[in-house]
C-alpha cells in the first residue's frame, strides 16, 4: 500500500508533440516523478477532452473507472490525497479552490505561474490556508540540486555581502516566474520593499492563457536593500546566464553559457571556479519530494504559496509600475493584472502575432 493517492486535473494531449504555449503536458512530467516515489500511487485523472485523459490513463496505468471528463466528481468519487493540477493559469484559482473544498485531498499542487491576477492568487492562498489543505506550485528549479548549490554558497558568504541579483530570461509571467522565484530563493526569501519596470508590448504574445511582454526591464530592491533587474525578451540576452549574483568578493552565475552549471569568481581568484552538480537545472522529482516532506513534517514546503506569491507580487508590481509610470511599494494593492487590463483598455495594443508590418523608415 503506498501513503499517497494521486490525482491528475488537466492531462492534455499526449507528450509528443507539445504545442509551446497552450500545452506542455506537464500532467505527464508530474505523473513520472510521483510514480519514481514509492509512498506514491496513481489512482486518477480528469480532462475535459476524454481521449487526451484516457490516453494519459494509459499511459500511467491508471484504471479506466477512474477517469473522468469533470474533475468535481472524480474529487468526490476518489477522494485522493493529492491532486495535481496542470490546466490553463486562468483556470488554476478556481480548480485549486474547489479542490481545497472537497473531501480528501491533503495537498494541491499546481502548476506555474500561480494565476492570473492578484485577486486570484491572494484567493487560493487564503482558502487553502482556511481550509488546510497545503498548496504548492511548481517552481521546480527552486529544489533542484544547482539552485541549492547556489544559494548555499551565497549562505556561505562565499561572495561577501550580495548586493545584485540580474537575471534574463524569456518573459516575465510564463519564464520569469521561475528565475524571480529563483532570486528570491538564493536571497533566503527576503521581503521586497518596491518595483520599478518598463516593458514593450507590441506583437501579441499570449501563453498558456495569458498574454506576456515582449520585452521588459525591471528593478527592484529588497528590504535591506540588495537590488535585483531582470531584462526578458528573445533578443540578444541582457547576461550571458540564466541568474548572476554580484557580491563584495565575488560573482556566482548560474547556468552560464557552456557546460557549467554553476561558476564562481572570488575577488582574489584569476579565473571561475566551475561546479557540475551532475544532477538537473529543473527537478520534479525533488519538487514531489517538497511536497511530501511538507505534509509529513509539518513545515513549510520551498514550494509553498507564500513563497509564490511573493513572486507573482513583484511580476505585477512590474506591470502596475509600467501602467502608474511611477515606482510601485509593496505590499500591492490591486487585485487585476496590470498588463491584461492595459490590453483591455486599449493602453496597449499588440498586434496579431506574426502580421506583417510595413518597414520603419523613421530614423
Amino acid at each position: 500500500m503506498s501513503d499517497y493517492d494521486i490525482a491528475f486535473i488537466g492531462t492534455g494531449p499526449e507528450p509528443d508533440n507539445p504545442v509551446w504555449g497552450e500545452s506542455a503536458a506537464m500532467a505527464y512530467h508530474h505523473a513520472s516523478a510521483y510514480d519514481g516515489d514509492e509512498r506514491c500511487s496513481l489512482v486518477a485523472c480528469a480532462d475535459i477532452v476524454e481521449e487526451n485523459a484516457l490516453a494519459f490513463a494509459e499511459r500511467n496505468d491508471i484504471d479506466p473507472a477512474n477517469v473522468y471528463t469533470d474533475y468535481e466528481r472524480m474529487l468526490r468519487e476518489v477522494e485522493p490525497d493529492i491532486v495535481s493540477v496542470c490546466t490553463p493559469v486562468p483556470t488554476h484559482a478556481d480548480i485549486v479552490i474547489d479542490c481545497a473544498n472537497a473531501d480528501g485531498p491533503r495537498a494541491i499542487h499546481c502548476e506555474k505561474p500561480m494565476a492570473d491576477t492578484m485577486a486570484d492568487s491572494k484567493r487560493m492562498v487564503a482558502v487553502c490556508d482556511e481550509r488546510d489543505v497545503q498548496l504548492t506550485f511548481n517552481h521546480q528549479r527552486r529544489v533542484a540540486t544547482p539552485s541549492r548549490r547556489a544559494a548555499e554558497l551565497v549562505a556561505a558568504g562565499d561572495l561577501g555581502e550580495v548586493t545584485r541579483v540580474e537575471l534574463a530570461t524569456k518573459n516575465l509571467f510564463d519564464a520569469g516566474t521561475h528565475l524571480i522565484d529563483l532570486c528570491n530563493s538564493i536571497l533566503d526569501d527576503r521581503s521586497a520593499a518596491w518595483v520599478m519596470g518598463q516593458i514593450d508590448y507590441r506583437e501579441e504574445n499570449v501563453r498558456y492563457g495569458v498574454h506576456n511582454e515582449n520585452q521588459a526591464f525591471v528593478r527592484w530592491q529588497y528590504e535591506d536593500g540588495t537590488d535585483a533587474v531582470i531584462a526578458t525578451g528573445d533578443e540578444n540576452p541582457f547576461i550571458d546566464c540564466d541568474v548572476r549574483v554580484v557580491g563584495t568578493e565575488g560573482v556566482l552565475e548560474l547556468n552560464p553559457d557552456g557546460n557549467a552549471q554553476i561558476r564562481v569568481r572570488t575577488a582574489d581568484a584569476a579565473a571561475w571556479d566551475e561546479i557540475d552538480t551532475g544532477e538537473p537545472l529543473a527537478d520534479i522529482p525533488a519538487a514531489v519530494g517538497d511536497i511530501i516532506r511538507g505534509l509529513e513534517t509539518d513545515a513549510e514546503p520551498q514550494l509553498g504559496a507564500q513563497r509564490a506569491f511573493a513572486t507573482m507580487e513583484i511580476i505585477f508590481g512590474c506591470y502596475e509600475s509600467v501602467r502608474r509610470r511611477e515606482r510601485v511599494a509593496f505590499p500591492l494593492s490591486i487585485d487585476d493584472n496590470p498588463l491584461v487590463s492595459m490590453v483591455e483598455s486599449g493602453e496597449l495594443s499588440p498586434r496579431p502575432a506574426h502580421e506583417e508590418v510595413a518597414p520603419d523608415t523613421d530614423s
